[in-house]
């Protein structure tokens, strides 16, 4: 699982992270589940990911690789085309990390954290999230991964306050099981 502070579930326990989750989902539906790795920090951007990947290669063995990064591009005000081209060459690595089967990799798209209370509901933040997922989405279709849009799902955070972690900013538990939910079905 590669990624940022959505993929290790900052403010969540360890068993609340949906690729902890997923790996309970996959074994629940009978499907044999190894070890799971997670490549993931609180305000990764997809550089900080590349560096950290790069750092504990060679990786090989995953039949299942997922990837969700980009918040923190966003964030931190980073260009666009900069995120597009990091963001391929991180989707080419994660295709190469499951024995080079885009068929093994998953991409989700961004959350958007303008529907928790840090947010508070900017559109602005919005706009720039969509952005940012029309790029990653282009570039995932380009390599025929599977595209999860998960994004809808993180919009539901201020009407249903359960799905916004205490720290006001990151998905609960609740929010990751919906998650995986929607994983699940692919």
């Amino acid at each position: 699982a590669l990624g940022d502070s959505y993929t290790i579930g900052q403010s969540v326990g360890v068993n609340e992270r949906w690729p902890k989750q997923l790996i309970t989902g996959l074994s629940n539906l009978g499907y044999t589940t190894g070890e799971l790795k997670i490549i993931a920090q609180t305000g990764w951007r997809t550089d900080n990911l590349q560096n950290a990947i790069n750092q504990q290669l060679p990786l090989n063995g995953y039949s299942l690789v997922s990837l969700l990064i980009g918040v923190n591009n966003q964030f931190q005000g980073g260009n666009i085309q900069t995120y597009a081209i990091e963001f391929e060459a991180l989707l080419v690595q994660a295709i190469s990390l499951a024995g080079c089967n885009p068929s093994h990799v998953f991409v989700l798209s961004i959350p958007d954290y303008a529907f928790t209370p840090f947010g508070n509901g900017n559109p602005s933040i919005s706009s720039q999230i969509d952005e940012f997922n029309k790029v990653n989405r282009l570039i995932t279709s380009n390599y025929n991964v599977k595209y999860i849009d998960i994004t809808l799902i993180s919009r539901r955070g201020l009407a249903e306050p359960a799905l916004v972690a205490t720290d006001g900013l990151h998905p609960s538990g609740a929010m990751y099981a919906l998650w995986v939910q929607e994983i699940l079905k692919s």
